[in-house]
């Protein structure tokens, strides 16, 4: 326990130096040869006053020290320290006793290089304490090259501040964003309506409702507040209030996002397109789905779910709330994947946490509602069906559903790392499957172990095996190499149509360059053509919708075709820039951003000429970079986007 708690006070103390961190210690670094493969590496750190740098001699369980660390082509042998090494008791630390350094330390590192080494890079992680607060790990990276003798010799580690060509490779001084040749208004960009997310979360709070683990759940605890109160309208007061602790702590459960808005302007293009993330969705979602089908149940930790239900019992506000509390902890195994693809469905760039909160109040505000109005009316109850085997079929199919939803996020990842593993057929084939599974199920030709046998096929049954057939039927286009493989009513939710397996796929609208904003103004300038500017995600939804169901039509695609140089940039692509492209960025706010990958690049190109970094995003600028006429965003009005088009054609010729 002691140990812990010291642990917590390291994290308290840490968070709150962090902002201050970055030069409590200046590091310089050689290297001196002691033989062919060995080396000695000397660290000299200059310390800011009234700051203690922790001893590399510190064991690793005293939770503060110093380590050096290097590349395994490279191993650590002894490390000596100069300087005025002191050692006291530490009251922060339990009056542990320490060993730092003030005002300058020396380490004195002996490596040996394993064979042939080019270079070498590591890291000098170290703990300090300034004041009452402990500091660190920071990591200073280090950097050493062979030189032309085969000697090491210290280069700069780590990004460094871009030169002027870099910085101007993004922040384009000619793009002027205030000087149009035509404004065509304000600029245009269907965002995803609020409205729309809140009915999204409305319909997910809905199908909740009839899942085993919430259902059940209706007529015990309306009984509950009815029964227990004194009179009938305290009882319909109780189940208000505990309808509207649902919806709030649903709604409770978004605010941490508002928390990121500030850290970058892409950040939530990056949660949703983030490979890792997807991935764990994925995992997440073939998870759920195993559950769905019977295999085992999920739950909240049973002592967790004891505990908040004890609480309920306190009465008044208090009790109601955490009567709330527990049904949204005891329903996790059904309302998890729900909210899973609400959360990864809202956090994009173009509105991020305001959207999430939208979803979570509709999703709350649907499963609040009935606990509420049948407490008022509770006549209503005799006209719910009673809970049975038909709650089982919802399971099921929903499980379904999963897998065809898993399949989505990591198509996602494959997109952005192009893998190759979910191409636009296999993912048709996936979700065709899951259809043709789930109509053989509610037929009753594929059954489960806790299945109740099918005495009668009801109108809802039968209503959901048309919808589900309807649907298969649908998407079987989508396996060929025609035309009809668009399938225009699910468009951004598969893969691209030019990530295909079929070499000589039917396609619609091809860049003329991707990923090289400095080639289309090359081939601009040969061609006297404006340029298109398509900024896009490899996970964009309406980017998909765009280019599958407004560039494909015949104006449109005459248009970008004939009178333009078309070039798609990726926002979202992680393909690592060459070592001498990636560089340090001081965006127009002030902020170091990192510029290692394609996306890092033309996110950063976006927000700091358009001051936008939501996708699609449609920029038209002349071959020397005059902005030929208000960007848009996505527009899926073809009337609206073809003369747009126009318009900058028409804009072209004045200044060309």
């Amino acid at each position: 326990m002691k140990h812990l708690l010291t642990f917590i006070i390291l994290i308290a103390a840490a968070l709150g130096v962090q902002a201050q961190s970055d030069s409590v210690v200046h590091w310089q670094y050689t290297a001196e040869k002691k033989g062919a493969q060995d080396y000695v590496l000397h660290f000299t750190g200059t310390i800011e006053k009234g700051v203690k740098v922790f001893s590399t001699t510190m064991p690793d369980d005293a939770l503060v020290n110093t380590r050096v660390v290097a590349d395994s082509i490279a191993t650590i042998g002894t490390i000596t320290e100069e300087g005025s090494l002191k050692q006291a008791k530490e009251p922060l630390l339990d009056n542990a006793v320490v060993k730092y350094f003030e005002d300058k330390v020396v380490l004195n590192v002996a490596v040996h290089l394993n064979g042939d080494v080019k270079s070498l890079e590591g890291a000098v992680n170290y703990m300090f304490q300034k004041g009452e607060e402990i500091g660190g790990p920071e990591e200073f990276k280090y950097k050493f090259k062979a030189d032309a003798s085969g000697t090491l010799v210290s280069v700069a580690a780590g990004l460094q501040e871009g030169s002027a060509d870099a910085v101007n490779s993004l922040k384009r001084s000619n793009i002027k964003l205030d000087q149009a040749v035509i404004v065509t208004g304000e600029q245009v960009h269907e965002k995803k309506s609020l409205w729309g997310i809140f009915l999204l979360g409305l319909i997910g709070g809905f199908v909740a409702l009839v899942t085993p683990c919430v259902f059940p759940l209706i007529p015990l605890t309306v009984s509950f507040f009815t029964k227990k109160s004194q009179d009938r309208k305290k009882g319909g007061a109780n189940a208000v209030t505990y309808g509207f602790f649902i919806f709030a702590i649903y709604v409770l459960l978004s605010t941490p996002f508002y928390f990121l808005n500030s850290i970058a302007p892409e950040i939530f293009n990056n949660i949703s397109t983030n490979v890792w993330l997807n991935l764990v969705f994925f995992v997440i979602f073939i998870v759920f789905a195993i559950s769905f089908f019977g295999v085992f149940e999920i739950t909240i930790p049973s002592s967790l779910a004891s505990k908040v239900d004890s609480k309920s019992g306190v009465g008044g506000l208090v009790g109601i709330f955490f009567m709330a509390l527990t049904l949204a902890l005891v329903s996790f195994s059904c309302t998890g994947p729900i909210l899973g693809s609400l959360l990864a469905g809202a956090l994009s760039a173009d509105g991020g946490a305001v959207q999430l909160t939208a979803g979570m109040a509709g999703f709350g505000f649907a499963l609040a509602l009935p606990f509420a109005l049948f407490a008022l009316f509770p006549n209503l109850l005799s006209a719910l069906p009673k809970s049975g085997g038909w709650l089982s079929s919802v399971k099921v199919v929903l499980g379904f559903i999963e897998i065809g939803m898993a399949i989505k996020f990591l198509s996602n990842a494959d997109l952005v790392e192009h893998w190759g593993i979910v191409k636009r057929e296999i993912f048709f084939a996936v979700w065709i499957i899951c259809g043709i599974l789930i109509v053989l199920y509610l037929l009753g030709k594929i059954r489960f172990p806790h299945d109740s046998p099918i005495k009668k096929f009801s109108i809802t049954r039968w209503a959901f095996i048309v919808v589900f057939s309807v649907l298969t039927i649908y998407m079987l286009p989508g396996l060929s190499n025609t035309k009809w493989a668009n399938r225009k009513l699910i468009s951004g939710f598969p893969p691209p149509l030019s990530y295909s397996i079929y070499n000589n796929r039917v396609k619609g609208v091809e860049a003329n360059v991707v990923n090289d904003y400095e080639k289309a103004l090359e081939l601009a300038k040969a061609q006297h053509k404006p340029i298109l500017i398509d900024f896009t995600g490899w996970a964009c939804v309406n980017c998909r919708k765009m280019e599958e169901n407004v560039w494909t039509t015949k104006e449109v695609k005459h248009l970008i075709e004939d009178d333009y140089i078309l070039v798609s940039l990726y926002v979202d692509d992680r393909k690592v820039l060459p070592e001498d492209q990636q560089f340090l960025y001081t965006t127009t706010n002030g902020q170091k951003k990192e510029i290692k990958t394609i996306g890092d690049k033309y996110a950063t190109m976006q927000t700091e000429n358009f001051i936008n970094n939501s996708q699609p995003y449609y920029v038209l600028i002349s071959p020397d970079e005059q902005l030929l006429t208000t960007p848009v965003g996505y527009t899926p009005d073809v009337d609206k986007y073809a003369d747009w088009l126009k318009k900058g054609l028409e804009a072209y010729q004045k200044v060309k």
